[in-house]
């Protein structure tokens, strides 16, 4: 398996980084994690750094390449859910910590994606963004609705209204898990939080892909400055991780 991979995680204009990313790399399957602790919620941080490591530790204990891809995101997302939630056990719902996620398995020539609330996943090829993940957000059901626009999207007064997220609730939260997409050599993988995305249009976000001088972790640099001055001075912790697929 023939990757490039890079991360960056920026605070922006807070006090705090409450994101988690990592990329775990084997000779047959990659993962890429990102978690977005919610700032409105107490421990925002632990949520993240919880989901991230049980769904890390399940990946390196799974045999790989992984036989059931779907199964194996379910699974390790609601054991991430239900350890966030026993974070929480001893205070009152409203101020449990919450993080939204997207995680990303790259194994046999395809990728797997899965999400929780605003965390996207995108897939670039040829310079274009080929498709991406959907919000678990108010925002996105308008949209598929036809009730507003992606460009008005950006400035709607609910845009950071999410609908699930891991922890909070005991019940495992709606979860968004893909089928196989296919991979040609130069696609390129984005798992960010929405402080990356948000303030960008698609063909912003389509930049991580260039082949010009930078390498991928130039271009993911780039893109989260870019993001950063566009949401300045107000800008979201700004935290993604990026996978170029060479062939197998």
């Amino acid at each position: 398996m023939q990757i490039e991979y890079a991360k960056v995680s920026a605070l922006g204009d807070r006090s705090d980084n409450q994101d988690r990313a990592a990329v775990v790399v084997s000779e047959d399957a990659a993962l890429m994690l990102v978690f977005d602790g919610m700032g409105g919620h107490s421990d925002g941080a632990r949520a993240a750094e919880t989901g991230l490591k049980i769904v890390q530790d399940t990946f390196m204990d799974t045999p790989l390449p992984i036989f059931d891809p779907q199964g194996f995101l379910y699974m390790a997302l609601a054991r991430a859910h239900d350890e966030v939630v026993n974070l929480g056990r001893d205070v009152a719902v409203d101020f449990r910590p919450r993080a939204t996620c997207a995680i990303c398995l790259v194994q046999e020539g395809g990728s797997f994606w899965a999400h929780i609330g605003d965390s996207r996943i995108y897939q670039v090829r040829n310079g274009n963004v080929l498709s991406r993940s959907r919000d678990h957000s108010h925002v996105e059901v308008l949209i598929q609705e036809g009730a507003i626009t992606e460009e008005e999207a950006l400035d709607h007064p609910m845009r950071n209204f999410v609908e699930c997220c891991i922890g909070g609730d005991v019940p495992v939260p709606d979860m968004s898990i893909t089928g196989r997409q296919k991979l040609q050599p130069g696609d390129v993988l984005l798992a960010c939080s929405d402080g990356l995305w948000s303030g960008l249009a698609d063909e912003d976000m389509a930049q991580i892909g260039s082949t010009g001088d930078n390498n991928l972790a130039d271009n993911l640099k780039e893109l989260s400055i870019q993001a950063l001055n566009a949401n300045a001075p107000h800008s979201d912790n700004t935290t993604g991780t990026a996978l170029r697929w060479l062939g197998a």
